[in-house]
């Protein structure tokens, strides 16, 4: 923890909310516990995450003040682009409308050229970062994960490359044939600079059983992770709800998360991500698989993170993508720091049905944050400030249905 909990905490400045009459008690005493410094448990989180009324915008209004001591009122986004470099994948994730059989129409594969050009195209409009990740083709070759990073690097050294999950790195390890700390420090070694801590959903055996047939355990996906960390490369963290799961799903998620936190201080942010349904075949092929979060579940999923979260991973993320824009940003008020990357192109939610678009200007970016009444500050993948934006600038249309081919 960065600050000690006796320098950081105080009770002088309760928010408003938590203090109405119509807050329940039992509402009202864990939050104040959280504000004095104590840690959320499971239990409590469970509560928090059924709450409604006045008890929820006690809720909301502790995890804003508790982002507002942690780190501050600016709201960060980064300049990235999306590289999906092949929608082949054979490993039948229920949840996912992505994947495609090598032979099928629509399949797709960018070779090393391709990757490059649109690495090239994103530092030429001012990106930081690209975030690679892709299906699990089954031609692909151990070093293919390797050539990518050496081929990008060659013409772009100074991009932040964000690379593969943990599910391409047991598939590439189990292809070159090597552990997984030989094969991540492989990719370091060539350019990796962080991690996505995606193919998490959620860290459930029973659940996972049930959205897809062969991916990643439990235990493997933590194992692959605290072996990155352990190795110097930080990732992010990631839940998927509102399928198949529920409250106590999401208390233990997060606790687990926070736990591997505690032992290796490796995860950059935790980003929330609500199910995408409309053409999963999860949802269109099973009875009782619900359309993704409410918009309530949306608010008590980031509030309660952030509570959790405290003092160990300080940065909550909405991803306007999952969200849409305006929901995106009303998350600002319940806890969330940053709004993520303005993509330049997002295949994987767009496939599932997403109907919000593949790019967010970062002028669009950066009025819907001060909207919120917040500085919007650009950032790295590292969350180290590159601009700040301190003047108002010309209003635009918030996202562009398109972007690059």
């Amino acid at each position: 923890m960065s600050t000690t909990t006796a320098q950081f905490r105080s009770l002088d400045r309760l928010p408003a909310d938590l203090v109405r009459p119509e807050v329940s008690q039992k509402t009202r005493h864990m939050l104040e516990n959280v504000l004095a410094g104590q840690e959320l448990s499971e239990i409590d989180a469970i509560h928090l995450f059924r709450v409604e009324g006045a008890d929820l915008d006690a809720l909301t209004a502790t995890a804003d003040e508790i982002r507002r001591r942690r780190v501050g009122d600016d709201a960060s986004f980064v300049i990235t682009r999306n590289i999906n470099y092949t929608n082949v994948c054979y490993m039948g994730c229920r949840f996912c409308n992505f994947a495609k059989r090598k032979d099928d129409p629509g399949a797709e594969f960018f070779d090393l050229e391709e990757i490059v050009r649109r690495a090239q195209e994103a530092w030429d409009r001012g990106a930081t970062e690209v975030c690679i990740q892709g299906g699990l083709h089954p031609n692909i070759p151990g070093h293919f994960y390797r050539d990518m990073l050496k081929a990008i690097k060659r013409v772009l050294p100074d991009m932040h490359i964000h690379a593969f999950s943990p599910f391409e790195i047991w598939f590439g390890a189990h292809k070159s044939r090597l552990s997984y700390r030989d094969f991540i420090r492989d990719l370091v070694d060539n350019g990796l600079g962080s991690m996505p801590g995606t193919a998490a959903e959620i860290l459930d055996t029973e659940v996972r059983k049930q959205l897809t047939r062969d991916k990643l355990t439990t235990d493997q996906w933590v194992e692959i992770i605290t072996t990155a960390h352990e190795a110097g490369l930080p990732t992010t963290s990631t839940i998927m709800y509102g399928h198949i799961d529920g409250p106590e799903h999401w208390a233990a998620h997060i606790a687990l998360l926070r736990d591997i936190q505690k032992r290796t201080g490796g995860f950059t942010e935790f980003v929330p991500l609500g199910f995408v349904h409309y053409k999963t075949p999860l949802f269109l092929e099973h009875e009782g698989v619900r359309p993704g979060p409410t918009r309530l579940e949306h608010i008590r999923m980031h509030a309660v993170a952030r509570l959790m979260l405290d003092g160990w991973i300080d940065n909550i993320q909405a991803s306007w993508v999952k969200l849409g824009p305006e929901l995106a940003r009303q998350m600002l008020a319940a806890g969330v720091n940053d709004m993520g990357g303005t993509l330049m192109n997002e295949s994987i939610s767009r496939a599932a049905g997403g109907q919000h678009g593949q790019e967010m200007l970062p002028d669009d970016m950066a009025n819907m944050i001060r909207e919120m009444g917040r500085r919007p500050v650009r950032r790295n993948t590292l969350y180290r400030t590159v601009a700040t934006f301190d003047e108002p600038v010309a209003e635009r249309p918030r996202h562009a249905a398109g972007g690059l081919a």
